[in-house]
């Protein structure tokens, strides 16, 4: 069986981390997405912003993977909020309702520190311009 064809670069700033996820999210590599999450978690972030931007495809096992995360971060009292999702999994969130609880504004228009937001906002993570990091990656 080939490796999926996903990518996905961290960049921690503070607390807030960005996650960038690139091609596609399927039953093959949900588990990469679940994992680069739980890794979040296990190093103490509490904010993550996932930009989807880059994300070609997403089926309804990207969306479990992303639910249980954000079930595991409210869990541990922090926030997941996705960004810029493809056409598939939007359509997969307006058919099941539970966009309110993934979705946040797109990227662009979050507050750009946390000195400058207003309380309780939360930051943005930075312009993808930044360099990111690969943190796993099933490229062939």
């Amino acid at each position: 069986m080939p490796l999926p064809q996903l990518t996905i670069y961290r960049r921690d700033r503070r607390n807030p981390a960005l996650i960038a996820l690139a091609g596609e999210i399927d039953l093959d590599s949900a588990p990469l997405v679940r994992t680069a999450l739980a890794r979040c978690l296990s190093d103490g972030i509490r904010i993550a912003d996932a930009d989807l931007a880059p994300v070609t495809f997403c089926d309804c096992s990207g969306l479990n993977a992303f639910l249980y995360a954000a079930q595991r971060t409210t869990e541990a009292g922090g926030i997941l909020r996705l960004h810029n999702p493809p056409p598939t999994l939007g359509r997969i969130l307006d058919l099941t309702g539970c966009g309110f609880l993934l979705v946040g504004l797109p990227l662009g228009h979050l507050p750009p520190s946390l000195d400058d937001a207003p309380a309780p906002a939360v930051t943005a993570p930075p312009h993808r311009t930044v360099p990111l990091v690969a943190a796993l990656s099933g490229d062939v």
